[in-house]
């Protein structure tokens, strides 16, 4: 992946490590699943800590700040997703995801 801070989130989210997925983010960062905003950490816990999320990434565009992927977790399975990143400096503070 290109974006070294999207790379770095992705690697958080794979390893199921929260506190370096955490680490990443601006303070006040937020999110959006699907075109609705959310409340990020309870998301997060749900979507991704606690049902053991893993993404696979299949395409980047814009200089890897937008990701097509294979996403799966124990609640829902597998499904292609697609994300976008918003960087500042070397902190995520927006990402969207939702079905591809």
């Amino acid at each position: 992946m290109t974006d070294p801070t999207v790379r770095a989130l992705i690697a958080a989210i794979n390893s199921g490590d929260r506190a370096a997925f955490f680490a990443l983010l601006t303070p006040g960062a937020t999110m959006s699943d699907d075109g609705a905003e959310r409340d990020l950490a309870p998301w997060v816990d749900r979507e991704i800590f606690s049902s053991n999320g893993r993404l696979d990434v299949v395409s980047e565009s814009d200089g890897g700040r937008s990701l097509v992927a294979n996403y799966r977790n124990d609640t829902w399975g597998e499904m292609r997703t697609a994300w976008r990143f918003t960087v500042s400096g070397d902190k995520i503070s927006h990402f969207a995801t939702g079905q591809a």
